[in-house]
């Protein structure tokens, strides 16, 4: 039996490439997401090694290496007492500023996109065990003012030559420098995305620290025969108060766990990905496999006639799936290194650009590519094996076998169960609120409803397919009326193939829904509680120099501005985001109710929080804590909560700075005081900033549209992820309707010789992956709209307070997936008209 089932799949080669396709497909996108992120882990790595030195010299609160968390510093003179202790072969003073913008010859700057923009100063020295902070490609290291060095990436991005002049942005005035070109550096694992300005010390201290004798951190290089550990505790010794001393390796740690999460997350959100295209293709093995055991019904009669037993049939249909599973899980493999390719380019679009850092292979795609394709092929193909088994010997007798397909009652039940499951799960979600983790419960109320429907379409379809059916006979005649009977002859079928499309076109339009309503909730969110004539911020939320807000007010017409500032603190040991803003303002820009006390009464000791039943009251004293530093503020004001004041808690520029917080403007809103036009206001505020490209000036209706940009990238990317389950699920079409007509040789022969014309075989073929793809589409875009409005109303709490229904765009859908059912039945369709008709007759 095993032989003669490798033989029968071996003589079939064309059915086995249609089998494993599906497996190829989402085993692709599994070692893919595992090849990527191991490419992403290893970049990190190379980063975090010659980021740290032998041991760290920071403000107690720091967490980032050759960098701090605001504006903590420590005093130069400390290097000079390291440099003496015993142990230390050197110690140097580190600069590290994330925001050093390089602004290209085209006036745009150089990243943007979330990776950083970092100006950093050169020492000399190495990282952690003797490692090259970067190895020098071009040129020298800078010595003087005015002189800088580009990581290699930036350079060939800019066309920057050595001798160029480079303009940077920085936080102080001006907010703009230019320096020389003097040389290129290469990190090893590349910059992700990230740019590199390297500058003498004394002009980054100038350009990023106010011109402070001071430093970010120190690093301290151990001498030879010494230990980070012994260094560190020698080190210790002559500390000042506030500074802490770590070992290289600890702070690596710190390090790599951060970005380890970070990496989780990319890890599972493309996993997520990959578990849909696996259950879209699921649906197409299993219908494969089901196709595959009716063509072969006879020849498995044959066997049981000869003495095989159940089991030993169930067995070798198995095999085939084993087979499919291995071929599948390999060319899945070898395919998934193209998809990483496809993802590095697709990330690199938001700032992650992996360009420099060669694909990484590691055991994890192999083990996770050959476990999910050989556990999805076999279970998979299950069903239909226990199938093939209870074919009776006596059919080989017969001409016409079929494989008894089981009730579909206990189908249907177990469909009507996990909808009833669903349901209650989107109960609890939209209308438990203090249920345990809600989205949770809404989560899984859309996976058992989703899974309830696929189960249970071969009932909800009906409907439908009658419909379809009266219009193809009213249209297309005979060939119509064929058409919907072929529909109708194996409804499982047509649902499963159906079903797999409609998985994609769920996720698709629930996205189009809950981006939508996004969007229409930024509008009414900024019309409704932002008064302010202009807006001047980041487009990626990047902070700006106070000199920049200086130069807008400056410019005639403007009357009043309010800056912005914010950070993340913490309050009774949480992570909460503040604003500072100046209180004798605040409600010019923004409506916001106050309910107890007034913003006017904020001071450097004083914080203003958003009402909450268990929140502080008036008078009440609140703890915050940035860094080094922690002071206790008393609430002066109690406002009702308001979208534009972010986080709950606003206190004034003072109170922030006191915190240690870097000042750095967040955003600036203007209003003109009438003696100039607004948009020649608008259009003088632009020039007046032209030349620091990371500052835009917008009207309320641009700055809306700027707050939509992200959730477009990332309706992007999710449309970009989930279209490769589309893919699958139009395959699946292609798959069963070309598997459809293997199986329909002798039918399709005998109506070739009772008159019917190639062109109307081909027209019915293409009707019935029309009645397929519409089917799929009208049941993914309902269930989408269902899921978007539930997401949707569930999150009114967190600002998307409006449902926006892109009718349009749900339309445009299912006539996509009526034009895909047409191009999926031109190969079947082909193929099945080229067939020779005497030859199709006698087909057994």
């Amino acid at each position: 039996m095993i032989r003669a089932g490798l033989k029968s799949l071996m003589a079939r080669k064309l059915r086995l490439v249609m089998s494993a396709f599906a497996i190829i497909l989402g085993v692709s996108f599994v070692s893919g997401s595992f090849i990527f992120t191991d490419t992403l882990g290893r970049a990190f790595d190379g980063i975090v090694a010659g980021s740290v030195g032998d041991v760290v010299v920071r403000p107690e609160g720091t967490q980032v290496a050759n960098g701090s968390q605001g504006s903590s510093t420590i005093p130069a003179s400390v290097v000079a007492d390291l440099a003496e202790v015993e142990g230390a072969a050197r110690a140097d003073g580190n600069i590290g500023f994330p925001g050093a913008f390089v602004v290209g010859p085209d006036g745009k700057i150089v990243g943007g996109q979330g990776a950083p923009a970092l100006g950093v100063n050169h020492t000399g020295g190495p990282a952690a065990d003797g490692r090259e902070f970067g190895t020098l490609e071009s040129g020298r290291w800078p010595e003087s003012a005015g002189e800088v060095v580009l990581d290699t990436t930036t350079a060939e991005r800019t066309g920057y030559a050595l001798g160029d002049t480079v303009p940077v942005l920085t936080p102080g005035d001006p907010p703009r420098a230019e320096a020389t070109l003097v040389g290129t550096v290469e990190f090893t694992g590349g910059t992700i995305g990230a740019s590199v300005a390297v500058f003498e010390t004394g002009y980054a201290q100038e350009l990023f620290l106010g011109g402070q004798d001071v430093f970010n951190d120190i690093w301290v290089t151990r001498a030879d025969g010494v230990s980070q550990d012994e260094l560190r505790t020698a080190v210790k010794e002559v500390l000042p108060e506030g500074v802490e001393a770590v070992t290289g390796a600890a702070a690596a740690e710190e390090a790599e766990n951060a970005i380890g999460q970070g990496l989780s997350f990319i890890n599972t959100f493309l996993l997520v990905f990959a578990a849909v295209a696996l259950v879209v293709g699921a649906f197409l093995i299993v219908n494969t496999f089901s196709i595959l055991v009716a063509q072969r019904s006879r020849e498995l009669a044959l066997f049981r006639a000869i003495g095989a037993t159940r089991r030993q049939v169930t067995r070798s249909v198995v095999l085939e799936a084993v087979v499919v599973g291995l071929v599948g899980s390999t060319l899945g493999l070898l395919l998934g290194v193209g998809l990483a390719l496809g993802i590095q380019g697709l990330f690199g679009r938001f700032g992650l650009d992996l360009s420099g850092t060669p694909l990484a292979f590691t055991w994890r795609p192999v083990v996770a590519a050959y476990v999910v394709g050989l556990a999805f092929t076999v279970v998979a193909a299950y069903l239909p094996a226990r199938r093939a088994g209870a074919v009776p010997p006596v059919a080989a007798m017969r001409d016409d076998v079929v494989v008894a397909e089981s009730s579909m009652h206990r189908r249907v039940i177990l469909g009507g169960l996990l909808l009833g499951l669903g349901v209650t799960g989107l109960a609890v979600g939209l209308f438990l609120p203090d249920a345990p983790r809600p989205l949770v419960f809404l989560g899984l109320g859309i996976l058992f409803v989703l899974l309830g429907v696929a189960l249970t379409s071969p009932l909800l379809g009906r409907p439908l397919l009658a419909v379809f059916g009266a219009a193809y006979r009213r249209l297309f005649g005979a060939v119509g009326a064929m058409a919907h009977e072929n529909s109708l002859r194996n409804p499982r079928r047509t649902a499963a193939t159906a079903s797999a499309l409609m998985i994609g076109l769920t996720l698709v339009s629930m996205m189009s829904v809950f981006g939508a309503s996004a969007k229409a909730s930024i509008d009414r969110i900024i019309s409704e509680n932002a008064v302010g004539d202009f807006v001047a911020s980041n487009p990626v939320g990047q902070s700006f120099s106070p000199a920049i807000t200086d130069r807008l007010t400056a410019v005639d017409g403007v009357g009043e501005a309010m800056r912005v500032r914010n950070a993340v603190v913490q309050v009774d040991g949480d992570d909460r985001f503040v604003l500072g803003v100046e209180p004798e303002r605040i409600t010019t820009f923004v409506p916001v109710a106050v309910v107890a006390g007034s913003f006017a009464d904020l001071d450097e000791q004083s914080i203003a929080v958003s009402e909450s039943a268990d929140g502080p009251a008036l008078g009440d004293i609140v703890t915050v804590s940035f860094g080094t530093e922690s002071a206790d503020l008393t609430v002066r004001a109690v406002y009702e909560s308001n979208p534009l004041l972010a986080g709950g808690l606003v206190v004034g520029l003072d109170a922030l700075a006191a915190l240690g917080v870097e000042q750095q403007d967040a955003m600036v809103y203007l209003n003109g005081d009438g003696s100039v036009p607004v948009d020649d206001l608008q259009t003088a505020l632009s020039e007046s900033v032209a030349d620091v490209p990371l500052v835009t000036v917008t009207d309320q209706a641009g700055y809306a549209e700027q707050l939509r940009a992200p959730i477009d990238q990332l309706l992007f990317i999710i449309y970009a992820l989930l279209g490769l389950a589309v893919v699958i699920a139009v395959l699946g079409i292609v798959n069963t309707l070309a598997l459809s007509v293997i199986e329909r040789t002798r039918e399709i022969g005998l109506l070739r010789a009772v008159g019917l014309s190639r062109r109307q075989l081909r027209r019915m073929i293409r009707l019935e992956s029309i009645v397929i793809a519409v089917l799929g589409a009208a049941l993914g875009v309902g269930l989408g709209l269902a899921f978007g409005v539930a997401v949707q109303r569930s999150l009114v709490e967190e600002g998307f307070e409006v449902l926006e229904v892109p009718i349009t765009q749900l339309g445009i859908f299912v006539a996509l997936a009526a034009l895909v059912g047409v191009l999926a039945a031109w190969w079947p369709g082909r193929r099945a008209a080229r067939l020779d008709v005497l030859r199709a007759i006698a087909t057994e």
